[in-house]
């Protein structure tokens, strides 16, 4: 780990969680992740030694404690009261990225594992109707991971990006980039339902409850700054 050797709490904090990785996996553990594979769901790009890596880094530090599962094979990571005090900075980071650091996308950052990991885990099971429900996420023109199924119960969803063999009660379709777009907030849902760049196809009670059971991101509300915040007028 580097070393700033500065007694300044900001660079003895970066030293724990600057390098690269650390903060996402922190951000994870605090929205419920536990077990390695889990992380890694949400970490789709992170190869498994940099993940072990971190991981112990972490515990090294007193961030998080490594426990192996009662009556089972494997471990899991828990966040200490050090690591739960880490929830103000991941916050204040989503509000200053929303807000300073998402202006240009590159197709890149469109990590289509990512974000139907983000919808298995947000989605209102209890806006769809008793029993299970098929979800069918398509995005036309990916090469790989195309299409996704979201098998959902009462209290749980199965993300599968192979098929299930289950009837499929709604197709939602879209480009992967519009479905972005929407889940962060930078598009309204009304205006790409309108425009069809989201367009549903299935059972007319679930589609018509779409937005009530697709909630967004939770950083989607965040307010963007107004064009005299990123184009200040200091008079010069």
């Amino acid at each position: 780990m580097r070393s700033y050797g500065q007694f300044c709490p900001v660079a003895k904090s970066a030293e724990i969680l600057g390098n690269p990785w650390t903060l996402l996996i922190v951000r994870e553990l605090l929205l419920g992740s536990s077990r390695f594979s889990t992380l890694q769901k949400g970490l789709p790009r992170i190869s498994p030694t940099v993940l072990n890596t971190r991981l112990k880094e972490l515990e090294e530090n007193g961030v998080i404690v490594k426990r192996r599962l009662s009556g089972q094979r494997g471990h899991e990571y828990r966040l200490t009261p050090a690591g739960k005090e880490l929830s103000a900075v991941v916050e204040a980071l989503v509000v200053w990225g929303m807000r300073w650091a998402r202006d240009e996308m590159d197709d890149d950052d469109l990590d289509v594992t990512f974000l139907m990991f983000d919808i298995q885990r947000n989605l209102k099971l209890d806006e769809l109707p008793g029993g299970e429900t098929v979800l069918c996420f398509q995005f036309p023109g990916l090469e790989e991971f195309g299409k996704w199924w979201l098998v959902c119960a009462q209290k749980e969803v199965d993300l599968c990006y192979q098929d299930p063999g289950k009837d499929i009660d709604v197709f939602v379709t879209a480009s992967l980039r519009d479905m972005m777009e929407v889940w962060m907030g930078d598009v309204p849902l009304s205006e790409a339902l309108a425009d069809e760049r989201i367009v549903l196809i299935g059972e007319t009670a679930i589609c018509n409850r779409f937005r009530k059971w697709f909630p967004l991101s939770t950083a989607a509300g965040i307010p963007r700054p107004a064009d005299a915040e990123r184009h200040p007028d200091f008079g010069v």
